[in-house]
């Protein structure tokens, strides 16, 4: 833009009717004339250059919401230039036979629209819809796909790697049936994603659920399948989507914090996940309309568990994104742009820690990621903090000017722990180090993901494997096919244990750059 500029004030014409313009104001519109039939009639190999030009002498004159027309296209093209596009985007209104947009303008298919073969029909599936419509629900969940036998969707796969499969829930209740006293199981490409329905279903306050999983596909296809528990003999859903995941969402390795040291964690992206909490922190909730990859970040106000006086900050200026940082995808600006801090307001610097504690389900690990940017400081190299995941000291002297060079350019961690210490709890702190400086900010939280690994049985709701899910099935009177389907899945998830143990899920990789003492990786914070 700087060089078209300088072509505009080079040419002898234009700048003649510049100073008609800024000198006078009645003559403003005589001079746009004017300037436009010299647009028309010059002869400098610049004018098509100088139209956009000649707005920006015509800007501190023009009209707000001319100015707001005129920017718009150039704002639009710089969103959509970052918007990512999944090779793979399965958006499916189970139940349906008309399409459903929602709010955020993703549209989803009707999997009785006969369009989307996805569905495999089973003699004892029937489409439910709902009889009271509750205003403002989206319209996804005004129908939904009943199973009393197992039942499965195919999915083609364009882009093998990580995908995220999002599952929607409303047990709502129709005239036959009443969708909250489901209890099934649903099987992803040889993981145990869901078995215990119930833990969805909060009493008589029923409302939506979306759960979300991460599912690294290797396959031309992605095979879901529903199986309804035995006593009850349903199972259903509301719609489901099956959309590719950046190459960056989820890397290959991780810091796997365990007790006295901290390890490698290799072969991260090829583990299932099941989202647990992606919380924003200091700022309201973000909606997937606001979210690249239509995720929700709720509000961290629930697991803030600090009695410390920690200050919330929104930034209003722009995030910086930078090559080897997080991108948009990996968490969008309105994440970004708000956080906690503790601010040193004397000549001592405060010794607190601010603290996040989350509920989760022992026998598991947990990836922890957290997000930082610092949106605060004034000047680079003023902020160092610590950082404790579980207790357990995550990064010491955390410099995040070292990190990305930048003020407001974001950077996010992964580690891995366990979930069975602590009472059921994960927690997450932050807090003055060494060498914080008083006056200044002494430490930042933007943003926390929890997400469960599968554990040995490849399972990420209980001890039951895939095979054992399907034999239940295969024995009474459900005939053959359930026994044989038993058997390939059986054989598939050994196939899939070999191929992963050949892998190794801790080989020695190089990591980041950011400094963590060994001598204190393994200190036990016992009361942050």
């Amino acid at each position: 833009m700087t060089q078209v500029c300088v072509a505009a004030l080079n040419d002898l014409k234009a700048q003649r009717y510049f100073k008609t313009v800024i000198g006078s104001q009645a003559v403003r519109k005589s001079a746009w004339a004017q300037l436009t039939l010299l647009l028309s009639s010059s002869s400098s190999p610049s004018k098509c250059k100088l139209i956009p030009s000649l707005f920006f002498f015509f800007l501190p004159t023009m009209h707000p919401i001319l100015k707001t027309l005129f920017f718009l296209p150039f704002f639009t093209l710089s969103v959509l230039s970052h918007l990512f596009s999944p090779p793979d985007n399965h958006l499916i209104n189970c139940g349906s036979t008309v399409p459903t947009t929602l709010i955020d303008n993703r549209a989803f298919a009707g999997d009785l629209a006969g369009k989307h073969p996805s569905f495999s029909s089973s003699p004892n599936a029937v489409s439910l819809r709902n009889d009271n419509v509750s205003p403002g629900l989206p319209p996804i969940y005004n129908t939904a796909r009943v199973f009393t036998t197992p039942a499965r969707y195919t999915f083609p796969i364009r882009d093998k790697g990580t995908h995220m499969v999002r599952f929607h829930f409303y047990p709502f209740n129709s005239s036959n049936l009443d969708l909250g006293r489901a209890q099934f199981h649903i099987l992803v490409d040889g993981y145990v994603v869901l078995s215990n329905f119930s833990r969805f279903v909060g009493g008589s306050q029923r409302n939506p659920r979306i759960v979300e999983y991460l599912i690294w596909v290797d396959a031309e296809r992605l095979v879901i399948m529903f199986v309804p528990n035995r006593d009850s003999k349903l199972a259903f859903v509301n719609a489901i989507e099956v959309i590719s995941a950046p190459k960056d969402l989820i890397p290959d390795t991780a810091k796997y914090l365990i007790s006295g040291k901290v390890e490698n964690f290799n072969g991260l992206n090829k583990q299932a996940l099941e989202v647990v909490y992606r919380v924003t922190v200091g700022g309201p909730k973000v909606t997937p309309f606001n979210d690249s990859l239509s995720r929700t970040w709720g509000p961290d106000d629930e697991f803030f568990k600090s009695s410390v006086v920690s200050e919330k900050l929104y930034f209003g200026g722009r995030i910086k994104y930078h090559v080897g940082g997080a991108s948009r995808e990996v968490g969008p600006d309105n994440v970004y742009n708000s956080a906690r801090l503790i601010r040193s307001k004397n000549d001592s610097v405060p010794n607190v820690n601010m603290t996040w504690v989350f509920p989760v389900v022992g026998g598991y690990k947990y990836l922890v990621r957290l997000h930082f940017c610092d949106i605060a400081s004034i000047s680079l190299g003023l902020l160092y903090f610590n950082v404790y995941v579980n207790g357990y000291l995550a990064f010491e002297d955390l410099d995040l000017s070292y990190v990305t060079n930048s003020l407001a350019s974001p950077f996010y961690a992964d580690f891995v722990v366990d979930g069975d210490g602590n009472g059921g709890a994960l927690s997450v702190s932050v807090g003055p180090s060494k060498s914080s400086i008083p006056h200044v900010i002494d430490g930042i939280l933007n943003a926390v993901e929890v997400m469960k690994l599968n554990n040995s049985h490849y399972s990420l709701d209980g001890d039951v494997c895939v095979g054992s899910v399907l034999k239940s099935w295969s024995t009474g009177n459900t005939g053959i096919l359930f026994t044989l389907l038993a058997a390939l899945c059986i054989v598939l998830s050994l196939a899939i244990v070999i191929h992963r143990k050949l892998i190794g899920v801790r080989e020695s990789v190089s990591w980041s750059r950011l400094p963590v003492n060994s001598s204190d990786g393994s200190v036990k914070i016992d009361n942050i």
